[in-house]
């Protein structure tokens, strides 16, 4: 399996706090059964600055602790990018990275609580550019979870999302794991990945959300899911499939 979106570096954000963790966790990885991670430490983030040329670095320096640890995971540099009005200027300076080296995808996060006004207007500009934005984690936006015709009209416009594995599998709550049902149902989502930053509070648990899918939708989803990962890991373009509004029941008298 791949891991589109993860905190495995050490020392950089709210992920491993030491090499020795970030050895622990890619050896979780391994039981789960995944080869390939895409590191994605916080960018522009209030809290963390992580820019290109530093993540590439200790990337390469992870890599080297694998082999040397006998650990059969790669990881590749990235980085999950709070959105900014900015993004494409520091992209052509190599502060800001796609999720593979010289892709067409780049890996955003809005704020929890918000969706910046300029969103539509930068996305687009992205893809004049390109490059491909995918939404990390919609379903714990707190706006598009109000409104999901948001999330819709982004991804009708070209934009694809990534949901979070402990979403699918109830983890972070049956409500969230009722509306990440909707938008796996409504083709609003392409991928699942972890957002994993530790292997106790925030694992993996990609095998046990694949699993979910296939009970709740059929294997034939879960290999779609996957794929768009394969895909976009080797640079191809990944598969979309035509979305379709959340339908909300009807409130009446203020209840549902």
């Amino acid at each position: 399996m791949i891991d589109i979106h993860c905190h495995i570096l050490p020392c950089v954000d709210d992920g491993p706090k030491t090499l020795a963790e970030s050895l622990d966790l890619a050896r979780l990885a391994e039981t789960e059964g995944i080869t390939k991670i895409i590191a994605t430490p916080h960018h522009q983030h209030p809290s963390f600055m992580n820019s290109g040329y530093e993540v590439v670095r200790k990337v390469e320096e992870l890599n080297d602790a694998f082999k040397q640890d006998g650990i059969g995971v790669t990881v590749i540099p990235s980085q999950e990018v709070r959105l900014h009005g900015e993004i494409i200027q520091h992209l052509e300076l190599g502060d800001v990275l796609p999720l593979t080296p010289e892709g067409s995808y780049i890996l955003i996060e809005f704020p929890t609580n918000s969706i910046p006004r300029y969103a539509t207007r930068l996305f687009y500009e992205l893809k004049l550019k390109g490059l491909t934005p995918i939404i990390a984690h919609p379903e714990r936006n707190k706006v598009i979870v109000e409104d999901p015709d948001i999330l819709y009209d982004f991804v009708k416009d070209g934009v694809l999302t990534q949901v979070t594995a402990a979403s699918v599998t109830g983890h972070l709550g049956k409500k969230l794991m009722k509306f990440t049902d909707q938008l796996i149902e409504a083709n609003l989502t392409h991928f699942i990945a972890s957002d994993a930053h530790n292997g106790t509070e925030r694992p993996f648990r990609l095998r046990e959300a694949y699993s979910a899918v296939e009970g709740r939708f059929g294997i034939e989803m879960v290999y779609q899911l996957q794929e768009n990962a394969e895909l976009l890991i080797n640079q191809q373009h990944v598969q979309v499939w035509p979305p379709e509004p959340i339908r909300r029941k009807k409130r009446f008298f203020g209840l549902l």
